[in-house]
């Protein structure tokens, strides 16, 4: 079992998006964010490989960055990606699209590669887009490139957060190759088969084609399963490059095991930065007739916003999951259902068992269990309560 981490063994950062071998990284400030920290993050594929894969959000409401970035991966090749904090060129008409495109160019330029092989990602408050944004991240784009260094990686991660607290990244090494990553996001984290703006990548052989299909599998059970506050956003992107530095072919299994690893490992920690939670919640769901099942009952409790408020509250109301189960069109017998909460079974089908102060919710880790008793599948979905500073953060910071 492939386990990723966070953090070396000294508790140092690790690596992250430059861990790999043939990458290169940068995270400057380039004044798009009134605070003054770093804004602007470049991620170069020096090869000799240059296969990659995306996914994006499903959000109907797509960012230019997003439609730009659809096009590059098309054909399966990028060489680099350029992120900013500080505005999510999201609602911003033809000037923000052309935007994109000069973004684009301009590390096209500055790096001797087409714009069509750049992935272009944004961040921050929808319908910032003016000038003074186009040359905020133009001028990023230069000194991005100026810092571009094979240590790179803990500084781009720190560039691309906005209301995170701290940068993400997690890595996996076997034997010759890594997978390495970065993340952000901390609100607006519902399922888009991204949720977020994330970077991978790997220094292992791989053609695009299995990039693409490892990455979706791996999504499928990390990211799109991170339903922390039941928003999704505009510019969700998850980009996966392919360097084959390390001149390793692994199994096909093997590197499915990685990736997953680092993808589950980043949405981990996306999950406990989310904005203003005080309980990182985990719902496992059991005995299903189907996963699809198991995710449908597992994310309607994730979304329910009595049901999270009572774990703000540290009272393990059982009712509220119940309730919340019986709006769904799984399969399950409502007089079936087991509900558990921190190891102590509080319902028995459908009815009170242990007594509810036997629960103790007050450690920030709090596991839900449901069995529904008809089948054999299973789920996770990861979700935080909701709380005081959740509704003041998102009140007081436009989004």
């Amino acid at each position: 079992m492939t386990d990723a981490t966070s953090t070396d063994q000294a508790g140092t950062s690790l690596q992250g998006v430059t861990a790999a071998a043939g990458f290169r990284a940068a995270g400057v400030t380039a004044g798009l964010k009134a605070s003054g920290k770093p804004d602007v993050a470049l991620v170069v594929n020096d090869g000799p490989e240059a296969a990659a894969a995306a996914v994006f959000t499903s959000n109907r409401a797509q960012a230019h960055p997003v439609v730009w970035s659809r096009q590059v991966v098309g054909d399966g090749v990028a060489r680099a990606v350029v992120l900013n904090s500080g505005g999510a060129n999201c609602f911003t008409g033809p000037f923000g699209f052309q935007t994109t495109h000069m973004t684009a160019e301009a590390v096209g330029d500055a790096l001797g590669i087409g714009a069509g092989d750049v992935v272009v990602c944004s961040t921050g408050l929808i319908g910032v887009g003016d000038q003074t944004f186009r040359d905020g991240v133009l001028r990023g784009v230069d000194l991005a490139v100026a810092a571009l260094d094979t240590e790179g990686g803990p500084a781009a991660a720190t560039a691309i957060m906005t209301t995170d607290t701290k940068p993400k990244q997690s890595v996996a090494t076997e034997d010759g190759w890594t997978v390495g990553g970065m993340a952000k996001g901390a609100g607006m984290l519902a399922p888009g088969l991204a949720t977020m703006l994330v970077v991978i990548t790997t220094d292992a052989v791989q053609t695009a084609e299995q990039l693409d299909q490892a990455l979706r599998a791996a999504t499928r059970v990390t990211f799109d399963r991170v339903d922390s506050d039941g928003c999704m956003s505009t510019n969700d992107t998850v980009v996966l490059l392919s360097s084959g530095a390390s001149g390793v072919t692994p199994e096909v299994g093997d590197f499915q095991e990685a990736l997953t690893a680092v993808c589950a490992d980043l949405a981990r920690q996306l999950q406990q930065d989310a904005e203003g939670a005080s309980h990182d919640i985990t719902i496992t769901v059991t005995g299903a007739v189907s996963e699809d099942d198991a995710v449908t009952v597992g994310r309607s409790v994730a979304r329910n916003n009595l049901f999270k408020a009572a774990v703000f509250g540290n009272d393990p109301n059982w009712g509220r999951v119940l309730a919340a189960i019986g709006t769904t069109d799984a399969e399950f017998d409502p007089y079936a259902v087991d509900v558990s909460m921190n190891g102590v079974r509080v319902c028995h089908a459908g009815a009170p068992d242990r007594p509810s102060d036997e629960v103790d919710l007050t450690p920030r880790d709090t596991q839900v269990l449901i069995e529904l008793g008809v089948g054999t599948h299973a789920a996770t979905i990861l979700t935080n309560d909701l709380t005081h500073d959740y509704v003041h953060e998102n009140s007081a910071y436009s989004s």
